[in-house]
């Protein structure tokens, strides 16, 4: 009997009812998934026994996942209570190693060698990465860096865990144990990878401008003049209803491709606008930017983030062509949500609608991790989906539509 990769959410607060309703019997003889992703709200009582007895129940090969300010399922996403969500994955041919890792662990891999030496994997062995990280004990920009020097065609996805809003915690479960610091990759291998989509929400305004002075963070002169300025003319030429969005939720947008002949939604890796100066009309903005870059002034709110999800998703389902993914993890902000959209289950229900019947699990993130062009980066205000896919030259009849 061939397992069929499936996923399902259970708001019960009884841990033993919601892993029953999760399909996670006891004694149950039904086959084990190859992969199984878990996801937990914060308001369970009892973790270690909850995801304990998922393990045991599960009988998966491997088991990662996380806790989670808000949970994700098939269609649906729960804030706020009590949830759990479980994506079963049959992912037949594929190489799973999973891996836990502390601060002190990484801090001495300088080289790509030094990483592949800790994983214990070579670069051809690894065709995208997961990664989920406590981001109150684990800085995950050096874990990202280092994987992608190491395995530079890895694709590399993933999210920080997130919990009560009332205290700064968050777990990860990796076979049946929780870490309460650190972070949990991935390595996914074989016959199988991830395909991404992140949806970045925000919408370019005016026009592109090119970095002619900057330090560190601080954007000097755009195009041999001062941002302030550049900025009040760029607000003063929008219509009146683009210009009160654009006053509430102004971004920028740093191009990823200097090459391109005209850019567009997607092109940009959004950045928050720090502060300026009045006098010298200076910028600061939450990256490094260097001279000759281009940057776009962006706005991010519900209009924005439902085009771009939307946009991000059909570019996705017309890449896959005829291929089914076998599911998808979604890593979605925090700060989206009924927060952002005013109605419930905004980000899991346009998946349904434009990918299909894909079995969907995830979490609402302290951060969100997927690539923008040549790179992959730590997000804000973003939904990263992980799309498990055969590779293309392994593609089963089962896996077409």
């Amino acid at each position: 009997m061939q397992l069929r990769s499936d996923a399902a959410i259970s708001t019960n607060p009884s841990w033993p009812a919601a892993l029953t309703e999760l399909g996670l019997k006891e004694d149950s003889s039904a086959p084990a998934p190859d992969l199984a992703l878990l996801f937990a709200s914060s308001e369970h009582a009892n973790l270690e026994e909850l995801v304990g007895g998922a393990w045991e129940r599960s009988a998966a090969s491997v088991m990662i996942g996380c806790t989670g300010g808000g949970i994700v399922g098939p269609e649906k996403e729960v804030e706020n209570s009590h949830a759990l969500a479980l994506l079963n994955l049959n992912l037949p041919g594929a190489e799973l190693h999973p891996l836990h890792l502390e601060t002190e662990e990484i801090t001495s891999l300088h080289t790509a060698a030094d990483w592949r030496s800790r994983i214990g994997l070579e670069a051809d062995h690894v065709n995208a990465w997961i990664i989920l990280a406590n981001p109150f004990t684990f800085d995950a920009q050096p874990l990202i860096d280092g994987l992608s020097t190491a395995y530079p065609s890895a694709t590399i996805v993933g999210g920080l865990a997130s919990g009560s809003a009332r205290a700064d915690q968050a777990d990860l479960f990796m076979n049946g144990v929780i870490h309460h610091s650190g972070a949990v990759v991935l390595a996914v291998g074989g016959a199988y990878t991830v395909q991404t989509v992140v949806a970045q929400g925000a919408t370019p305004i005016g026009k592109p401008w090119t970095i002619s002075e900057a330090d560190r963070n601080v954007i000097k002169r755009l195009g041999d003049r001062p941002p302030l300025e550049v900025l009040r003319e760029t607000l003063a030429g929008l219509p009146d209803l683009m210009r009160r969005r654009a006053s509430r939720n102004l971004l920028v947008g740093i191009a990823m491709n200097e090459y391109k002949q005209s850019f567009s939604r997607g092109d940009f890796l959004i950045r928050n606008l720090m502060g300026v100066d009045q006098e010298t009309g200076a910028m600061a903005i939450n990256a490094l930017p260097e001279v000759g870059q281009t940057i776009q002034f962006q706005v991010r709110d519900a209009d924005a983030a439902d085009e771009d999800l939307r946009e991000r998703l059909t570019e996705a389902r017309a890449h896959l062509q005829d291929v089914q993914p076998a599911g998808a993890m979604l890593c979605t902000c925090n700060g989206r949500g009924v927060g952002l959209f005013r109605t419930p289950d905004h980000d899991a229900r346009a998946i349904g609608e434009i990918l299909g019947q894909v079995p969907l699990a995830g979490f609402f993130c302290n951060g969100e991790i997927g690539p923008v062009g040549p790179g992959t980066y730590l997000h804000g205000f973003t939904a990263s989906l992980a799309l498990f896919v055969p590779r293309p030259n392994e593609i089963p009849a089962a896996f077409r539509f």
